[in-house]
């Protein structure tokens, strides 16, 4: 057998500041292979909570319907809904005012590596599969060079009024991201035995055969979680899971990322003013 090292490093990294330089620690895990003296893998050390937690939060905006509203509607209706007027100012006012849209794999690497970010992060976040959501929302927020979070309700695919496998395909294939919404949208706190298997593996098996992609985000229907939950999503290899309007875990805050749902009701400054407050941005 051949025998393979492992050593910590601990790199420093000096930063020239205004008086005198700020030293910034690095930890990374180095695999060695030293009969053909080679590293086999490099990984970094994870951000503590605390850490985490100190970070700023990046501010995640949760859409639905993109639609028109219709004769008497009622407000809880409009509350997961907005015009396509309204999102189209929206894309305009986010991009006037400097925002730059990230997708998770940039949170999670600022979150537990330090990684960078763009001076003004958005996140755009897209929950059950409408079909509006590509054939409104794309043109518009392409206008801006923006990219968005789509959390895909697999039983929905290829159904009326949802998006198709094709849609599904073009929008990973164009640069954004499909995640997992469940297969049904039954709440997580509900679940049992098979349950977290039919809800969480098989929708992510599909996803993943759509786009030839890994499947690795995760938003909670109704942005419902439990403590009881969280360990059944880290099993399933998923690295991130998004909440809404509630606060951020301080235990896990990786499977409790939190996000805002813009309801129609909104102006477009509202939406800019009630995202600046919630995020502290």
């Amino acid at each position: 057998m051949k025998n393979i090292w492992t050593v910590s490093f601990i790199s420093f990294l000096f930063l020239v500041g205004c008086s005198t330089p700020a030293e910034k620690v690095k930890k990374e895990t180095v695999t060695i292979n030293p009969s053909e003296n080679k590293i086999i893998e490099t990984k970094k050390q994870l951000a503590d909570i605390a850490t985490i937690l100190s970070k700023k939060e990046v501010p995640v905006l949760c859409y639905h319907h993109i639609r028109n509203f219709k004769a008497g509607e009622s407000e809880s209706m409009k509350s997961y809904s907005v015009t396509p007027a309204a999102f189209a100012a929206q894309m305009k006012a986010l991009s006037d005012s400097g925002y730059s849209t990230i997708l998770p794999d940039q949170l999670y690497e600022y979150l537990v590596h330090d990684g960078p970010l763009p001076a003004k992060p958005v996140m755009l976040t897209f929950d059950d599969t409408d079909e509006e959501q590509y054939s409104i929302g794309i043109p518009e927020m392409n206008k801006y060079g923006f990219k968005g979070v789509y959390f895909i309700m697999t039983i929905s695919i290829n159904r009326p009024r949802y998006m198709s496998k094709d849609q599904i395909k073009n929008l990973s294939d164009s640069g954004h991201v499909i995640a997992g919404h469940t297969w049904d949208h039954h709440m997580v706190t509900k679940y049992q035995g098979a349950d977290w298997d039919t809800q969480l593996v098989k929708p992510r098996k599909q996803l993943e055969a759509i786009t030839g992609k890994s499947i690795k985000y995760f938003a909670y229907p109704f942005g419902l979680w439990n403590q009881a939950a969280i360990p059944e999503i880290k099993s399933r290899n998923y690295k991130l899971a998004f909440i809404l309007s509630t606060k951020r875990d301080t235990v896990e805050p990786l499977y409790t990322i939190r996000r805002m749902i813009v309801p129609g009701t909104w102006s477009t400054n509202g939406m800019l003013k009630a995202m600046r407050s919630t995020f502290n941005k």
